[in-house]
């Protein structure tokens, strides 16, 4: 049963603040000697990137379409057990869920699975008393979804947070912060969003601590914090990853202690911390790598995992070492397994714009103006290390690149949402592909892929 107290941040709207407020009271508790847990509603990378730097902990997502309903409760469990509160940020609008599935994966959908009581943080830079109208309508939409306060963000002046407030003393739904326009954070972002914590370490301690300033300055710590104790309980057990695996089969413990080099730094900053646990829950030496200063894989790697992040951006440097490209290339000639998401995919390219990589795809990578963004389902078209053929599996692409591919791979996976299609490369002990997937979702992914390195 789960009795952690807890809020989720909401928005009417992308844009409204929610990065900043949930961030910042994450931080801002945190700082008061509060062990805090930070979670991110749906497939995003990099928010939580700023939230394990609030918290000290892992940020963790929470994705209904990519593991399923079923799962929210249980990972949420996992990533907040003892902690004194959990701070949920949202996705989108509240309402925002997977395209054409309902309230599928939205924020109000995982706030109603965990129970959880929602801040709802409203851009008011442009409103007085119509702000009451637009909380009264988020508030009465569903009632299965509990507003419990607003905090009003980029707030002209004292007057005009004297009228909201007045405004919205009618709608039931008390105020619980104000923050001011003036204080507003730059943070830097580009063409996939925010800049990950990784490529500022620095900035971005700076930029975590100034949100958590703006929110101890304009914000009711006390009643935010009475609210999140306020969340009933939730039934369901605590996900664990040697639960979610289980036993191995057919190797008798010999996928015990085999190394797995993890691609990290910089360039490659897109991962689940659920990856890393399962894969050390069957029997893996999880072992942490940087493509951009490594010349070497770590000494007796058996395989290879290379997830998403920003290869266009580190192109000339990843091209330039030359000793860790031509290292991969061999590895994935001895047939040792390789799993690359996204950045990883272009990573394993004959070149990304025109700059020489890995070479062990017969495909060449190249920037697009075109954003390609959304949630997908797969089936695995081809046994790999990852999957047997026929394995279903729900998944997420967010990419502004294009891979020209050439012959000789096989396909990786067969779309079937939102149209019908084949993509990825599946070679060998090879299987790179666009997708991203969460592997708690299909936890026998991750022993499979640590007994085909074992074997």
């Amino acid at each position: 049963m789960v009795t952690i107290p807890r809020l989720v941040i909401a928005a009417p709207s992308s844009g409204s603040g929610k990065t900043t407020v949930a961030t910042g009271l994450m931080a801002a508790f945190a700082g008061r000697g509060l062990a805090v847990s930070g979670h991110k509603v749906g497939p995003d990378y990099i928010d939580p990137g700023y939230h394990t730097l609030a918290t000290g902990r892992p940020g963790r997502n929470l994705d209904a379409y990519m593991c399923g309903p079923e799962l929210i409760a249980p990972l949420f469990a996992h990533g907040a057990r003892g902690c004194d509160l959990a701070v949920v940020e949202g996705v989108m609008g509240l309402y925002d869920g997977a395209s054409g599935l309902g309230e599928l994966a939205s924020t109000a959908h995982v706030a109603k699975l965990l129970r959880a009581p929602v801040v709802l943080v409203v851009d008011a830079s442009s409103q007085s008393r119509s702000v009451a109208a637009l909380v009264h309508g988020f508030a009465s939409w569903d009632p299965e979804v509990r507003i419990g306060g607003v905090i009003l963000n980029k707030v002209g002046s004292d007057r005009h947070e004297a009228l909201l407030r007045e405004a919205l003393e009618e709608s039931g739904v008390p105020v619980l912060g104000a923050l001011r326009r003036a204080g507003q954070l730059a943070v830097p972002s580009r063409h996939l969003g925010l800049v990950p914590v990784a490529e500022r370490r620095g900035d971005a301690v700076d930029a975590v601590a100034a949100m958590a300033g703006q929110v101890l300055a304009g914000c009711d710590l006390e009643g935010l914090l009475a609210l999140a104790r306020s969340a009933p309980p939730v039934t369901g057990e605590v996900w664990d990853a040697v639960g979610a695996v289980g036993a191995p089969t057919g190797l008798d413990g010999a996928s015990a202690g085999v190394r797995i080099a993890v691609a990290s730094g910089a360039a490659f900053t897109f991962s689940y911390a659920e990856h890393s646990e399962l894969l050390t829950a069957a029997g893996a030496e999880v072992v942490p790598f940087d493509p951009l200063r490594d010349e070497s894989l770590p000494e007796g790697t058996r395989g290879l995992v290379i997830g998403g992040g920003f290869p266009e951006v580190y192109g000339p440097e990843l091209s330039a070492n030359e000793p860790l490209r031509e290292a991969v290339a061999e590895l994935a000639a001895s047939g040792a397994p390789l799993a690359a998401e996204c950045a990883g995919l272009l990573y394993l390219a004959r070149s990304l714009d025109g700059l020489p990589m890995c070479g062990v795809l017969n495909a060449e990578g190249r920037m697009s103006q075109r954003l390609t963004l959304g949630y997908r389902d797969a089936v695995a078209l081809s046994d790999s290390v990852l999957a047997a053929a026929g394995t279903r599996m729900r998944g997420h692409e967010f990419h502004r690149t294009v891979l020209e591919p050439g012959a000789g791979d096989e396909p990786a996976w067969g779309m079937h949402r939102p149209e019908r299609r084949v993509e990825g490369f599946v070679r060998r002990g090879v299987h790179a592909s666009y997708l991203h997937t969460h592997w708690a979702a299909v936890p026998g992914t991750a022993r499979r892929f640590v007994e085909k390195c074992a074997g």
